[in-house]
């Protein structure tokens, strides 16, 4: 990483770090880098944690799938890993996630995955847009504020691989499955251990 970590972090976040601890079986590391301003890592992970509850309008593999997209298109190693272990965790096709760099040449994605691979695609990469189109196919199975979470979604997971990448944190080998990092980069692939 290119921040270093502190030896000792405020009290006021070892509650965050224990339960990442006691789930993960180690303190993830851009938490390392978050918990060096507490009152960042707090609202950091309240924003995650609210957008991934079990109430949210969006489908466990549906948030899963976003998290893992943006994380490729970002070539955020840690956040394929992270976000690839939950993903394997929630849906049952391991050719499905290994699909997922080119979903578009794949029938293993629904309707309704594909809407939303092809808006997070246009929310992350540069120069591409938003369409009126994409609004309206969104709009096929999702109502507006629940478009809106999946949109605050997609961005929250913008702003975590953008920051992971700027500041090289490595993955952590918890997704053992081999999930492209970028589908531009044939070679780049994140493999390592589910814990």
């Amino acid at each position: 990483m290119r921040i270093s970590t502190k030896p000792r972090y405020s009290f006021s976040i070892k509650p965050l770090l224990w339960l990442q601890k006691r789930h993960y079986g180690e303190v993830l590391n851009p938490a390392l880098l978050w918990g060096r301003r507490p009152a960042l890592f707090w609202l950091v992970a309240g924003f995650f944690g609210f957008l991934d509850r079990k109430s949210s309008p969006i489908s466990p593999i549906i948030r899963s799938l976003i998290c893992v997209r943006v994380s490729q298109l970002n070539d955020c190693a840690f956040c394929v890993d992270a976000n690839g272990m939950k993903l394997a965790e929630r849906c049952n096709s391991v050719e499905k996630i290994k699909a997922l760099a080119h979903w578009q040449q794949s029938e293993l994605f629904t309707e309704q995955e594909q809407i939303v691979l092809t808006y997070v695609e246009a929310m992350t990469i540069t120069g591409q847009r938003v369409s009126e189109e994409m609004l309206a196919e969104l709009k096929k199975f999702f109502d507006e504020d629940s478009i809106v979470e999946l949109t605050a979604l997609v961005a929250f997971q913008n702003l975590s691989a953008k920051f992971n990448t700027a500041l090289d944190v490595p993955s952590q080998g918890f997704c053992s499955l081999p999930i492209q990092v970028d589908d531009e980069k044939d070679s780049s692939t994140a493999e390592s251990q589910i814990k």
